[in-house]
């Protein structure tokens, strides 16, 4: 009988790196939101400029035929207002927890009485159905387990028709849970994140963003209320 050596497993290099950025993120329970941040202006800083290469060309697609009002659900400083602005079909709103960023938001342009200081788990200051549309980007997965259903309801409550949600899910398709990097966020899987939608909206379905780190990928979050 021949003997033949073993061979050298070989190492998937993505996949080290994916172990080395989930040790790096700090698992902890879930807790209160980092809102302290939504007050720092390298903060707001960033916001500027974080989409341009992927979630602000996608949203342009999203709503390019759309109609009506509008709400930016945790708008921050209001550049993907201004995107959006653009087309005349469409009339957008916004809103933040953030007095500084929507500050930013009123400086850039927009018109005051389009955007307010809210928190997204309770948009009391808006009236069910108000808008044909609404939108969140990379907002969603920094609040509590209790915050997205919240957050989510409340979307629904103010939205007749078309609702988008940009958020990252783990690229291991485990529910990681509450992790710390610069922010505090969930990393969990398509599955956890479809329970909370199919809750509220009858009609959800995932579709990919180009936005990707080493730990997530971006998706867009798409639902559709019934008649």
């Amino acid at each position: 009988m021949k003997w033949w050596p073993k061979k050298k497993k070989t190492r998937n290099p993505e996949n080290s790196k994916r172990r080395k950025a989930q040790q790096e993120a700090k698992t902890m329970a879930p807790g209160e939101q980092d809102l302290d941040l939504y007050w720092d202006p390298k903060m707001a800083d960033l916001l500027e400029t974080w989409g341009e290469a992927h979630v602000w060309r996608e949203v342009r697609l999203l709503f390019w035929q759309a109609q009506g009002k509008v709400l930016d659900i945790a708008c921050g400083t209001g550049k993907t207002m201004e995107i959006l602005g653009r087309f005349p079909a469409l009339e957008i709103h916004g809103c933040d927890i953030s007095d500084l960023l929507i500050r930013r938001a009123a400086d850039r342009g927009l018109a005051p009485d389009r955007v307010k200081v809210a928190d997204a788990t309770n948009l009391e200051c808006y009236e069910t159905g108000q808008f044909r549309h609404s939108y969140s980007i990379g907002s969603l997965e920094h609040f509590t387990e209790s915050g997205i259903d919240d957050f989510v309801r409340e979307s629904h409550r103010v939205t007749t028709g078309f609702s988008a949600h940009m958020i990252p899910i783990s690229r291991s398709g485990e529910d990681e849970g509450w992790m710390k990097t610069v922010q505090s966020f969930f990393n969990n899987s398509e599955s956890w994140w479809r329970a909370k939608f199919e809750k509220y909206y009858d009609t959800v379905v995932f579709s990919p963003s180009g936005w990707e780190d080493k730990i997530s990928v971006g998706v867009w979050i798409l639902c559709q209320k019934g008649n």
